[in-house]
Parts: C-alpha cells; structure tokens; sequence
C-alpha cells in the first residue's frame, strides 16, 4: 500500500468504489457532465474533483434517490454550509479520504499487561528464552511404555506389562522404567526416562498391578516433546501479530507479564448545533436529542478506538474554545458532527479557524455533502468534521474515519471488505454524488448475494438503518441501476 497524495490509498484494488455491470445502469461519459475532454492530459488537478453541471439535476433529467431509498436527494443549490457552492467541482471521496489518511498520527507503541493487550497489535518481536513444553509429557490420560515391548500387542494378543507407579501432572520428581514396565501417567504429567509411547487407556484393561495393551504404537505416540512448542530462541509472537487468546496464551508460557503493543488510538467525539439537547433532557419545540455523539462514539469503539464522549459544544465562544483545547490535548484526532451555519457566522467555525483553521468542503457523496478537515492546535491533532445528520455522520464515519482508526492501529485491511450483490430492485441516483444507502443483503439459495435497500420513505431514518447490515454503493456517473444489476455492497459486520 502507498501513502501517495494523489489518491495512492486506493491504487492495487483497495478504492471502495461500487463495480457496476454498467449494462444495467446508466453511466455518464466523462465531459458530458464536466465539459472535460474524454482523455485529460496527466497531471491536471480535476483528477481529485468531479464537475456537475446543476442544470442536470432538474426533476424530469435525474431521479431523486427518494423513489428507492427513502431519502431525499442532495440539493447542490442548499445544504451547503459556509461553502459556495458557485465553485463547479466537487471534491471526490478519495480526494478526502486521501488527506485524513496521510495526516493521521502513529502513535508510539506502549507497553501493557498482555490481557490489557488482547484485540492490538504486537509492535515488538517475542523471542522465547525457555523451551516450551520444558519436559517430555504425556499427552493424555495411558500408560507410559517402551514402543518395542507393544510392538506385538493386538486385540487377541494383548501385550502384559507390570505397572510401576503413577505420575501425575505437576510432579517433579523424576522417574525411570525398564524393559516389560509400565507406568501410569495423567495428560500433561513427566515422562519416566526410557518411556518413548503413551497407550491411551482406552487401548488397554486399565489394570493397576499388571496391565494388558491392546495396540502396538510407534515410538512418540502421544508424548509431547521438549522444545516441540517453541524451542529456545524461536519466535513466539510476530510484529504486527493480532493479540488474541492464543497468542495471550503463548506469551504467558514464555514468561511475558506485559508487551509492546500499537495503543488504541484516543478519538474525541463532540458534537455542534444550538438545537441539541442531551438524553436525559426532554427536548423542547425545535430541539433534537444528541445522538451522533453517542453513535459516534460506539462507531469508534467498535472499530479499536479508545473513544470519549465529550458531549454537545457550548454556545459561548469562550467556552468552546476551551473545550476543544482541551480535547486536542488528550486526543490523537477529534470527531466533530454538526450543521453548519448557512452564508452567516457560525461560532464553530470561528472558534477552528482561532485554534488553526479548517477546510470546509464539499465531497460528491450522498448523504451529507459537506465535511471539513484540519491539523489543530500545537500538536496537529487531526479534527475531522462529518455532518449533523445522524445517517449521514455514521456514513460518513464509515467512508472516513474508520479507515483512519484502522491505521493508526496498524491495521493492514483498512476497509471493510465487500461484495458483489444482485439488487432486488430499481436503484436510483443524483448524477456526480456517490450514493451510500442503508440495505439488507442476504445470499441467495442458488449462490452470490442479492442486496435491497430499506424502506419506502415512510419509516423514519433511524429505524432504516437500525435495520440496515449493509451499505449499498452506487457511484458517480451512474443515476440508475436496474432490477438485476449488480451493485458494490458494504457489509456492516460488528468489528468487521
């Protein structure tokens, strides 16, 4: 993978773009919309752009994405924001993912006791000093015998050895048998010197004197070496390794109480708008619960964050700023959703472009158009702004910041892994907007998946997505996608 400005994340098959069977949509030639040559000369900006031309959102020339989905289609005219929208192009979703990509943080690894480090990345190579097992063992419930005294042993002619003592796990007193002598051992117990074979007991009359062995075993049968784990000097867990329960067990048997791990990065979420209310406050004419910031945050979480909640954003200037001070100090990036101020003052935006600045964009996507980006405070603590709508923010977390957590948790898949999917029905979008829609994706009884959007538009937004476990793509240049054609679906699998 390559960290190259210029939308390098999604060179090699990584970008997470919808692969439309163009013969069931219909695509736009490029410089139909855009007034662009069909083939640009290398090197002009518009690569990270895409032109819309506003005349072509007229009703009776582009479907509103309502007939299929629910929502109502994004309006270049409003919605807009501080950002004129005057300015032809917009920005791609690559374009934008490209500059939070390349400005996250790595955090330095940290060390932690190795439960505390279950679900992160190993930053550091663990040799093991010890051999593991340390001793010959048994490897389960028998008798201990020389291989050459059963080599006869059958179920007709049973082999008789005389049992000499019980070795049981955890006793480390050693012990020997010779030719014709057996010992009996637990799983996990010492092997007797001049022991090679573990009979299960189940292959034998379990007697206590004198025991008969139904079966002749090779010599190592059912015996753990030493050093057959791991031997001394030998890698017990890789850089960049997962720590789940295995390798939790692994480092616990070579003596490891803590190890260097990539931290979970520390993620802020707040969010904007003089019209939230907290959830314990029943909301008054005009005012909404705040539920992005406990989305958000739960987003953030489940995608390996340390996420806190910081709550709603105080009016007074003052206030603010000190409020967002203070989380740039204890954050490696801050998540703030709201609506912006329309052409007017917005004391957000003021309070931002006080500690640093920000750049307020318009990406071609739909749900929510305007976002916004920047390197704040001292530190240059990434900010990431999504918008205020609920379905929107939660979209635009999946597009933008989880990617972002991915890495700087080391992760190498950074993206959610997707499929190819049959839609069940018309599929319908703005021209120049990738449209990301709430579905249901199920597979099919004669194989593949076959994906449906949620809702007809009558039940509320939350409760599409609530049910949703997927989010259909649907891309730029194409306004429709027939009954049959094949769309880019996103599973939204917890921690997938």
């Amino acid at each position: 993978m390559t960290q190259d400005k210029s939308r390098g994340w999604f060179r090699g098959g990584a970008r997470d773009t919808t692969q439309l069977d163009l013969a069931h949509g219909t695509p736009v030639p490029r410089g139909a919309a855009d007034g662009l040559p069909a083939e640009a000369p290398a090197g002009e900006a518009y690569h990270d752009t895409v032109q819309v031309d506003r005349s072509v959102f007229a009703a009776e020339r582009v479907p509103a994405p309502a007939v299929s989905s629910g929502d109502r289609a994004p309006d270049p005219l409003g919605d807009t924001g501080s950002v004129d929208v005057s300015a032809i192009r917009l920005r791609t979703v690559e374009a934008h993912l490209d500059e939070i990509l390349g400005a996250v943080p790595q955090p330095d690894p940290i060390e932690l006791a190795v439960l505390d480090a279950q679900g992160l990345l190993c930053a550091e190579l663990v040799v093991s000093s010890r051999a593991l097992p340390a001793f010959d063992q048994a490897g389960l419930d028998g008798y201990a015998v020389r291989s050459a005294d059963v080599a006869a042993a059958t179920v007709e002619a049973p082999v008789e050895l005389a049992v000499v003592g019980q070795s049981l796990a955890g006793s480390g007193e050693p012990a020997a048998i010779a030719e014709g002598l057996a010992q009996q051992v637990a799983v996990g117990a010492m092997m007797p010197d001049g022991a090679d074979v573990v009979v299960p007991a189940a292959w034998t009359d379990q007697g206590a004197a004198r025991v008969g062995v139904y079966a002749a075993l090779p010599a190592g049968s059912y015996v753990r070496r030493t050093g057959d784990d791991v031997a001394p000097g030998d890698t017990a867990v890789q850089v960049g390794t997962p720590i789940g329960p295995a390798q939790i067990s692994r480092l616990a048997a070579v003596g490891r109480e803590r190890v260097s791990v990539r931290p979970r990065p520390r993620v802020s979420v707040l969010c904007a708008g003089a019209e939230l209310v907290d959830i314990g406050t029943p909301p008054g004419p005009g005012q909404v619960v705040d539920v992005n910031s406990y989305a958000l945050a739960a987003a953030a979480r489940d995608a390996g964050a340390e996420a806190y909640r910081a709550g709603i954003l105080p009016g007074d200037p003052r206030r603010l700023v000190d409020l967002l001070e203070s989380q740039l100090l204890r954050s490696d990036v801050v998540l703030i959703a709201g609506t912006f101020a329309n052409g007017g003052v917005d004391v957000l935006q003021e309070a931002l472009h006080a500690l640093g600045g920000m750049s307020f964009t318009q990406v071609a996507m739909h749900p929510g158009p305007l976002h916004a980006f920047g390197r704040l405070g001292p530190a240059d603590v990434p900010v990431i702004c999504v918008p205020g709508e609920p379905v929107a923010a939660l979209v635009a977390f999946e597009v933008f910041v989880r990617p972002a957590i991915r890495l700087m948790l080391g992760k190498r898949q950074l993206f959610r892994r997707t499929v190819q999917a049959v839609s069940a029905t018309q599929l319908l979008s703005p021209l120049g907007y990738r449209q990301y829609l709430h579905g249901q994706v199920m597979r099919h009884p004669d194989g593949g998946y076959v994906v449906e959007p949620i809702g007809d538009g009558d039940q509320a937004m939350l409760a599409r997505m609530a049910r949703a476990n997927c989010l259909i793509v649907v891309d730029e240049d194409v306004t429709e996608v027939s009954a049959g054609g094949l769309v880019t679906v996103m599973p939204m699998l917890l921690g997938g």
